[in-house]
């Protein structure tokens, strides 16, 4: 009596035989003076083919530089926040260009950069501290500039009364 699902040595199974795999070459490294793969180098005076033309080695499959997504570690990130940017550059340019006006936009942008990128979850939180922080900066000097120069102009104008003739 013989089990048809359990063969032993002397009986022969009921499904054909699977023919053995076709053997993969090894990978040959090309020689120094012979072209890759095998192929003659190119004739004196030719300029060889570009990179990606010549073929694969036999048994090796091209490779696809189509994209397949992206590396672990390679991702495009969270994407910055614009305010934050304008937010410092008109900070920066308050503190040089246009004292008051840059001041206070870098400021006030540099507060709602903030707000949306605490709800959002965008990058750039940095940047929209360093815009608000320079803003309140510029807001300050200016401050004290208006400040000094309206205490000058009271000192002055009090000491060219008391010096009037009547």
């Amino acid at each position: 009596m013989s089990d048809t699902t359990n063969p032993t040595e002397g009986s022969t199974p009921s499904a054909s035989p699977v023919p053995p795999a076709a053997p993969v070459p090894p990978y040959a490294a090309p020689s120094y003076g012979a072209g890759s793969y095998g192929t003659p180098p190119p004739a004196y005076g030719t300029q060889p083919p570009a990179y990606g033309t010549q073929p694969p080695a036999p048994g090796y499959a091209a490779p696809s530089y189509a994209p397949q997504g992206y590396a672990p570690g390679y991702g495009t990130g969270a994407r910055t926040n614009v305010l934050a940017i304008v937010s410092l550059v008109a900070s920066i340019a308050g503190l040089t260009i246009v004292p008051v006006i840059g001041s206070i936009v870098g400021t006030i942008l540099g507060h709602m950069a903030l707000k949306q990128i605490r709800t959002s979850g965008e990058a750039g939180r940095g940047m929209a501290l360093a815009g608000t922080i320079i803003g309140w900066v510029g807001i300050g000097f200016c401050v004290l500039v208006a400040g000094f120069f309206i205490v000058t102009w009271l000192v002055l104008a009090t000491a060219s009364l008391s010096y009037t003739t009547i």
